[in-house]
């Protein structure tokens, strides 16, 4: 490309391609300065006519500097103005300021001599709330302060009279307090112990009242326990609460100190102020443990309670059958005791819920600062984690948690041991005694209140029903159902006095305890479903009264464990199901089925119109496994029964399948196939509750094939997987059955494109 010359260099040039494009570049500058000054011409009317605008508002603009200025002078005369009239406010100020002080340092001087006159005659007159309150007046007051207001001798000397006067009432006046609150609690004069003790905080003393008046408190307490110790010691035994009498006296107790705090927490709020209840509840918690510990002493002495726990250990730690049973402990002995165990904790942590709720709201409305708070809530939770009412607690819980499971144990063992059957039941006792065992140990559990005691024993609990239960009736269903007929009648009259056999060799009683066996498991899935909720539901209760959230997840975690016992009693009851089908259902099924092959299915109408009229199987088939099924039904549960003939409709097609595909047919013999077929699924869809026809869908389909009057009829149906009809059937089987009609041609079959 050329370069294009400069206007300079034009006049030089020599090269006509050099002279063109100079020629161009000059031609588009003059273009673009046409451009420029068109456009400069067409404002020129409206710069015209902005400067004619501007030559009219110069003329006010000599008027705005006017105001401008006037404005300016007047706002600096205000400026000093103000300046002037604030410095005269603030030596206002500071003289109302002096004159108050003043008149406060007088108004003291009086108050002194005021106090200094009242406080001798309110003692002499023995008026002391009088007396208090002077003194009060005069704690209050600034003794510097007032020895600068008195500067020359006299004033001072006085002033040092009066204020040495009020020292002396002050000590001679906490002297008598003292001594009168000490002769009033002598006295038991509750009236003259509060009017004292509402006296301490007036002279500066507040912890000494609060020491002196917890001191009073502590005494009756200690003094209404004995009382109430003595009362449920000399109990008769046949009294309905000597069972519980340790747990009513603790209760007792308890409601002493809530009584106490009732009473007096708005008389140390009102004259202590807020946020003094966690040196009230500290005194008192000391004298509640001592009282405590006393109680829970009688009654382990009284209920040997060391002495069963030590032989609950003892049993515990061997084999149930390397004891002699003589000298085991009856867990029936420990039955009331347990109860009262965990009436003493529940308790226990009702009035420790109790004091805590009351002194954080104290502490809540106290003028503590945050850190202030935080110290004392912590104190709070360590006194009510450390006190040795908890810790008798924890031991006494402990202790409970292992004689409880001895109990559970114990008696769910002899539940099993003497497990009955009465005649027209479907169930053995063991089933309803067992459960109403667990039920009633983990709700008593439960009802202690503590978390960890609830959660060891919903944890002991499904340990017992997945190991000790679960094989006891697994053991009676390994050695399976026994083979031969079953009479229900002779079954229960074969029964000694109510109870299983000891062996196998009466076989009608075998299979009964059998098929009562699988009712047994059946109901147990009831039962623990029913357990679970209900215990759900106590956790529930537990956890609404302050469990928290570690406990909330603790009892989850273990009523999720219960939760899968429903697949191990799941586990059981199939493999007892399958023993029976294994044993009674498919051994009586196959020959019954067998014999259909005997039946001709190449028929003519003739034949055909007979077998309608004197029906050659499925009558005396469906007869046959009605005979099977009643001999059954009053002995097992409606779902147990259901579970079988699902079983026995399982076998029945299966062993069903394999003979049709046995046999040859024709298009009447089809046809006469789909009504058998037709008829056994009405009958049994009539005798369960469950749905069975999806067990029948090979078939119903072989019969479908069979009933086709030309083989590529097939095609109308194989294409219509998408809808309504599944095959069940592969393309090879649909080809075996097709090959069961005799007037289809093989090649036809071949030819078909599955």
């Amino acid at each position: 490309m050329a370069v294009v010359a400069t206007s300079e260099e034009v006049e030089y040039l020599t090269d006509i391609d050099r002279i063109e494009d100079a020629f161009d570049r000059l031609c588009q500058e003059e273009h673009q300065l046409t451009q420029e000054i068109d456009e400069l011409i067409d404002e020129q009317g409206n710069l015209e006519g902005k400067m004619s605008t501007f030559q009219r508002i110069v003329p006010s603009l000599a008027d705005v500097h006017s105001d401008s200025t006037k404005l300016r002078d007047m706002i600096c005369f205000t400026s000093d103005l103000a300046e002037n009239v604030s410095g005269k406010v603030r030596i206002l100020d500071l003289a109302k300021s002096r004159v108050q002080a003043a008149k406060q340092r007088v108004d003291d001087v009086l108050d002194l001599k005021f106090c200094t006159d009242g406080v001798q005659t309110a003692l002499q007159s023995e008026d002391f709330e009088k007396a208090a309150a002077h003194i009060h007046r005069f704690l209050s007051l600034d003794e510097k302060v007032l020895q600068q207001f008195a500067p020359d001798a006299k004033e001072s000397g006085g002033l040092d009279a009066s204020l040495q006067v009020l020292r002396e009432a002050e000590a001679r006046l906490q002297t008598l307090v003292h001594e009168k609150f000490d002769e009033a609690v002598n006295k038991s004069d509750l009236a003259s112990v509060e009017r004292f003790f509402k006296i301490f905080p007036l002279i500066g003393l507040k912890n000494e009242g609060l020491s002196k008046f917890s001191s009073y408190l502590k005494t009756q307490i200690a003094n209404k326990s004995k009382e109430h110790i003595e009362v449920g010691l000399s109990k008769s035994t046949t009294d309905r609460r000597a069972k519980v009498m340790f747990a009513d006296a603790l209760t007792l107790l308890f409601e002493e100190i809530a009584r106490i705090v009732e009473i007096h927490q708005p008389l140390v709020e009102t004259y202590y102020g807020p946020g003094r209840m966690l040196h009230l509840m500290l005194d008192l918690q000391e004298e509640c443990d001592k009282q405590a510990k006393t109680i829970v002493d009688h009654f382990v002495e009284h209920r040997d309670f060391h002495a069963k726990s030590k032989l609950v250990l003892q049993a515990l730690r061997t084999t149930y059958k390397s004891t002699n049973p003589h000298e085991r402990l009856d867990p029936m002995d420990l039955d009331a005791m347990l109860a009262e165990c965990t009436l003493l904790n529940a308790r226990t942590e009702l009035y420790l819920r109790f004091v805590k709720r009351r002194v954080l709201a104290d502490i809540d409305v106290s003028d503590a600062d945050e850190s202030k708070a935080q110290e004392h809530t912590s104190d709070l939770e360590k006194m009510l984690l450390t006190s040795k009412l908890s810790c008798s607690m924890q031991e006494i819980i402990g202790s409970y948690i292992m004689m409880e499971e001895y109990f559970m144990k114990e008696t769910v063992n002899k539940a099993v041991s003497m497990d009955s059957l009465e005649s027209g039941s479907q169930t053995s006792s063991m089933v309803d005694d067992v459960f109403f065992i667990l039920k009633k140990c983990t709700k008593r559990a439960i009802s202690s209140a503590s978390v960890d005691c609830a959660c060891a024993m919903v944890n002991h609990t499904a340990s017992l029903l997945e190991s000790n239960y679960r094989d006891v009736l697994y053991s009676k269903l390994r050695t399976g159902f026994p083979s031969g007929s079953f009479d229900v009648t002779q079954a229960y009259n074969l029964l000694q006095q109510g109870k299983f056999p000891t062996s196998t060799s009466d076989t009608d009683a075998a299979k009964l305890e059998f098929l009562t066996t699988l009712n047994n498991i059946e109901v147990s899935l009831e039962y623990t479903q029913a357990l679970k909720k209900s215990i759900t539901e106590e956790c529930g209760l537990l956890i609404s009264q302050g469990a928290g959230e570690v406990g909330r997840a603790k009892l989850d975690s273990c009523i999720s464990d219960l939760a899968q016992l429903n697949h191990k009693f799941k586990d059981v009851l199939d493999y007892g199901l399958s023993q029976l089908n294994t044993s009674a259902i498919k051994p009586r099924i196959k020959p019954w089925v067998d014999s259909y092959q005997s039946i001709s299915h190449s028929i003519t109408e003739e034949e055909f119109s007979n077998y309608e009229a004197n029906d050659p199987y499925i009558q005396e088939f469906i007869m046959n496994l009605e005979t099977l099924l009643l001999s059954f039904k009053e002995s097992l549960t409606s779902s147990n029964y259901d579970a079988l003939v699902s079983l026995l409709t399982t076998a029945v097609t299966a062993q069903l399948e394999k003979t049709v595909l046995k046999m040859t047919f024709n298009r009447l013999g089809g046809l006469q196939f789909d009504k058998e077929l037709r008829s056994l699924i009405g009958y049994l869809t009539s005798v369960t509750q469950w749905t069975i026809r999806d067990k029948f869908a090979r078939l119903s389909q072989m019969a479908t094939l069979l009933n086709l009057e030309r083989v590529t009829e097939i095609m109308d149906y194989w294409g219509t997987n998408s809808g309504p009809l599944t095959w069940r059937l592969t393309p090879t089987e649909v080809r075996q059955v097709l090959s069961l009609r005799n007037d289809f041609r093989h090649e036809d079959i071949k030819r078909l494109k599955l």
